[in-house]
């Protein structure tokens, strides 16, 4: 504890690290306090929580819970029918967008390639499409809001403008897109004068700010059960202690391929022993390379096969793909997930690229010809570890159905144990303590995750 609060003490005597992170959490409490602005059309005291009125009015419960994922991200304020309601969302699409474009287009490709004037343009092309998302998401935002949400022949106090007239939409559409933009110009804020990673502190702040009530709710419905109450909420706490713990493994688990640097001298036939036995690096495979993005992929097609209960309303197996917590649902959620681990990790990690980079530098791995069977190699142990990856993601994005209803009582604590928010959270914060870390380390100090290797290696 000593050493925690000697750290703390680093941090705050670092005069840049410090400024750092007090603009960092001034433009968090910017952000928090503009969710909190509601559309100037709309009476946000008869709003409520839109959520439970789309329940109240019979909605299903994979509209329910695709919502409060979004609802999760926004921080309440996309349920809430505020300015900030598209939140950084769009900007992540457009992200997405490009680097998949940046696969097919040699246009894109030679900008990925041209350094920090590439990224820049990149940058710009990014924004530019992050405008265009916003101007498809915001009409669907208030469609959803006009007619499943707050019908206006029920919920006529809740407006103070007619929906459906101009002077509603186009200012709303407006307000929309000039929140979200709003967003992304305070996450690169953070990027550029805080501590790194803005857009996804900001996410991160989003679902962390819902974390509290839903606990609370959690807490409610657990007491008002009797006297075990208090100990299934300890319980609860400890395994998602549990869940976090094993997220962070999943994040940081690397595969570690031995790379030996052949010196010039070696490659000239000298026997100097000590340049013989060249340089020994390592190539770091992450077990899960892709991240959330197979989540991503795969929630945004889930809404297909609830289309199917329109073909046959009475069946009740298809009737399971409407519900987020049911099997079907779920069973088809984690075989789209594993699908998709390998197909982003094999478009976006470059092996043929690596190989070829090996070779130029002097590099190989042991017992491995250099070229295309280095190649090969990479690829083929990438498989190998993509495998348990992308099932041990599967199980944290379906972790939330298992334990809803039988452990966990109310929806929203449940998406905690899991899934995106989970992940999210867990990566977002490992990344934030390693830029700390850097900054302590370059000043001669421990880090937040101390360590033999660190002091001697200052790694």
């Amino acid at each position: 504890m000593k050493e925690f609060i000697q750290t703390l003490k680093n941090i705050w005597s670092l005069k840049e690290l410090r400024e750092k992170i007090l603009f960092t959490l001034f433009i968090i409490l910017v952000y928090r306090f503009a969710s909190f602005i509601s559309l100037p059309a709309i009476n946000l005291a008869e709003v409520g929580d839109l959520l439970e009125h789309y329940k109240n009015q019979g909605g299903n419960k994979q509209g329910a819970g695709l919502l409060g994922l979004l609802s999760s991200f926004t921080g309440g304020a996309f349920s809430h029918a505020s300015v900030m309601a598209l939140g950084i969302m769009p900007y992540i699409s457009a992200s997405i967008i490009v680097q998949l474009m940046g696969m097919a287009i040699p246009y894109l490709q030679k900008l990925q390639k041209d350094g920090e004037s590439g990224r820049n343009t990149l940058n710009q092309i990014t924004r530019w499409l992050t405008i265009g998302v916003c101007l498809v998401q915001a009409p669907s935002y208030l469609t959803s809001i006009t007619q499943l949400f707050l019908p206006y022949a029920q919920f006529q106090s809740a407006y103070f403008v007619d929906p459906n007239s101009i002077m509603f939409w186009l200012p709303s559409i407006v307000i929309l897109v000039g929140g979200s933009v709003f967003a992304m110009w305070l996450g690169e804020k953070i990027t550029d004068k805080g501590i790194g990673n803005g857009i996804s502190i900001l996410i991160m702040v989003g679902i962390l700010s819902r974390l509290p009530e839903a606990f609370v709710q959690e807490i409610a419905v657990q007491n008002g059960k009797g006297g075990l109450g208090s100990i299934m909420i300890m319980v609860e706490v400890l395994f998602w202690m549990i869940v976090v713990l094993l997220a962070v493994v999943l994040s940081v688990a690397v595969r570690k391929i031995p790379i030996q640097y052949v010196s010039r001298a070696q490659a000239r036939g000298g026997v100097n022993k000590n340049l013989m036995q060249g340089a020994r690096q390592w190539i770091p495979l992450k077990v899960n390379a892709a991240g959330v993005m197979p989540i991503i992929f795969a929630q945004a097609l889930m809404f297909v096969p609830g289309l199917l209960t329109k073909v046959d309303e009475s069946n009740t197996f298809l009737a399971g793909f409407k519900n987020v917590f049911s099997w079907q649902y779920n069973v088809l959620f984690a075989l789209l997930i594993i699908i998709f681990s390998f197909f982003y990790t094999a478009i976006t990690i470059p092996v043929n690229q690596m190989a070829d980079d090996l070779k130029r530098q002097g590099g190989l791995v042991p017992k491995v010809r250099p070229g295309k069977e280095t190649a090969d190699y990479l690829d083929d142990i990438l498989s190998k570890i993509t495998l348990p990856g992308s099932i041990f993601l599967a199980i944290f994005a379906v972790l939330p159905a298992i334990v809803h209803g039988s452990f966990v009582q109310t929806d929203a604590f449940a998406l905690f144990f899991g899934g995106t928010s989970l992940l999210i959270m867990v990566g977002v914060i490992l990344d934030t303590v390693q830029q700390i870390n850097i900054y302590l380390l370059n000043h001669h100090y421990d880090g937040l995750m101390q360590s033999k290797l660190s002091r001697t290696t200052g790694y």
